[in-house]
């Protein structure tokens, strides 16, 4: 995508590239967020726009400093895939009772089917739960045009709101004719509201009240809007939907009336009963939970949702019309393909051999490193959510027997640990494990599940450009670790089984930082530290004269 964002002209965009131009032309002032397939284009995408974008830690911190920039009047932007907002949920949900004095949209990219996902949780949920609004876009178009609409409707009520994108609108392309904002983005400056902003129960009872009144007017509103749409003119079959099984009930059913919900929470009611009174059959189509077919049962309306058997993946046209027929068969089972596997080169192929045979119980992550779990390495025994090998090991290492105590080992990415394996770190050292304890980081130089993105550890920020760098070895001393000690494990194999096994056996609590680039930005990563060398220079040259 170039840079010449301001031309109405007819663009090829991914859903991601779509959300990034309509920030830029809704005036954002601050984009924050962590990489997360399929998300994570969208801050790139923004960067190279000239735009505010940069990586937070983690999700949590993501969106704190998005409220930060929101309380402080101007338009924010924070991005994550769906897990992650499980991690930003805490400020997320008082953040709904404080409202903001700017704008504050959320993307929440959720992945029917798990492309690259350990679950398939569906977002939708947090609108109900947080009690904020949601809009779900169907292509790159609405992308555009809905997310200038949650920057307006942030605005216009004081309330964040989430834009619920999914894989296939997050990376599917199609033609985008921008547009522009409808009104100006306010003016940062702070107005102080202890009141409104610090949430004891005192302040959160009455802004609780408020964020109801604001979503009863938000529900009115969703009535007339053109967020949400009836499409089509047929009585005998009425679709209920929204977000991207919009675009397959319409190649799936052409004749059928359709409503289409931009606008998915809060859901307008008035309009749903008089489209359900509109047709003789009304079906519910959508992908995960049965969120729409639940709220529309429970207003009382006779609609048809779907069989338990389409909960699971993706829907797609197929899929649909056999939901509309009323298909229970068994579905065709889609060939196989090749299972994924670390790259033939990856440096950490030796760590996972080294453990496989030493038969160590590992506590692992999240990132291209989990697929160590996969044979014939078959290293790895657990594997949640990110940061969990520090907890998970740790509470292995204190209720097992002994001799198996001393197998276990918890490994970790350099992303990952920073984003979430510190505060695992600190529980090591404070709730010492009677047999010690080994963490292995696997310090690769980048974030490289979701296509090399840079993160503290790195010394670099979301452009490339140098920036403080985190030191691991001085945090892990500084925490209280006994013993912290760097190797690359790909060149000396040997020595880094020796660390290991002693590692194991002596009770103290050990760090092994197993640091190589990853093959794949090896070259970009000592490209960047070129340019940093060359920037220090250029520096030091002007400071003396």
């Amino acid at each position: 995508m170039s840079k010449a964002y301001l031309a109405r002209e007819r663009m090829l965009l991914s859903g991601d590239q779509a959300v990034a131009l309509a920030a830029l032309h809704a005036g954002v002032a601050l984009a924050a967020g962590y990489p997360g397939t399929p998300s994570t284009e969208i801050l790139e995408a923004l960067s190279v726009l000239g735009g505010p974008a940069q990586w937070a830690p983690n999700e949590k911190v993501a969106l704190e400093v998005c409220m930060g920039a929101a309380y402080g009047g101007a338009r924010a932007l924070c991005t994550m895939k769906h897990v992650g907002v499980n991690v930003a949920a805490d400020p997320l949900f008082t953040v709904a009772y404080t409202g903001v004095s700017g704008a504050l949209v959320l993307i929440s990219a959720d992945d029917p089917g798990m492309a690259s996902s350990q679950n398939e949780q569906d977002n939708r949920r947090y609108a109900v739960a947080a009690a904020l609004p949601m809009l779900e876009p169907a292509d790159s178009q609405e992308a555009y045009d809905y997310t200038l609409a949650a920057f307006e409707l942030s605005q216009r009520w004081g309330i964040p709101t989430i834009l619920r994108m999914t894989t296939r609108v997050c990376h599917g392309k199609s033609v985008v004719v921008p547009g522009g904002p409808t009104s100006e983005p306010p003016q940062p400056g702070f107005v102080r509201d202890i009141a409104g902003r610090v949430m004891i129960p005192a302040h959160a009872r009455p802004a609780h009240r408020r964020l109801r009144a604001k979503l009863a007017e938000i529900t009115a509103f969703g009535e007339t809007s053109d967020l949400n749409q009836v499409v089509g003119e047929g009585t005998a079959l009425g679709i209920v939907t929204s977000g991207i099984c919009y675009q397959h009930v319409r190649e799936a059913a052409p004749e059928a009336k359709v409503l289409k919900l931009g606008l998915s929470y809060p859901l307008p009611e008035q309009r749903i009963r008089e489209f359900a009174a509109s047709v003789d059959r009304c079906v519910v189509i959508e992908e995960g939970d049965p969120v729409l077919a639940d709220a529309l049962a429970a207003m009382g309306l006779q609609v048809e949702g779907k069989a338990e058997m389409y909960r699971f993946g993706e829907l797609n046209v197929a899929r649909v019309r056999r939901i509309i027929a009323r298909d229970e068969s068994p579905e065709p089972v889609p060939a196989r393909g090749k299972p994924p596997q670390l790259c033939d080169g990856c440096p950490y192929r030796r760590v996972f051999e080294t453990l496989t045979r030493l038969d160590c119980i590992v506590s692992g992550d999240i990132g291209c490193y989990t697929l160590g779990a996969l044979p014939p390495l078959s290293g790895m025994d657990s594997q949640s959510c990110m940061g969990a090998s520090l907890g998970v090991g740790l509470g292995l290492r204190h209720v097992l027997p002994e001799a198996e105590a001393k197998r276990v080992v918890s490994i970790i990415g350099d992303s990952t640990f920073v984003h979430s394996g510190i505060t695992g770190l600190v529980e090591m050292a404070y709730n010492r494990p009677a047999t010690g304890h080994v963490l292995i980081i696997l310090d690769n130089g980048t974030t490289a599940m979701t296509g090399q993105q840079e993160h503290p550890g790195t010394g670099r920020l979301l452009d490339h450009e140098p920036t403080h760098k985190l030191d691991f070895p001085a945090l892990c001393r500084a925490i209280g670790i006994d013993d912290v000690t760097t190797i690359d494990a790909a060149a000396d194999p040997e020595g880094f089984e020796r660390l290991l096994v002693e590692a194991l056996g002596d009770g103290r609590l050990h760090v092994l930082i197993a640091k190589r680039p990853c093959l794949l930005a090896a070259k970009r990563i000592r490209e960047y530290e070129r340019r940093a060398e060359r920037q220090d220079g250029a520096l030091e040259v002007c400071g003396n004269e």
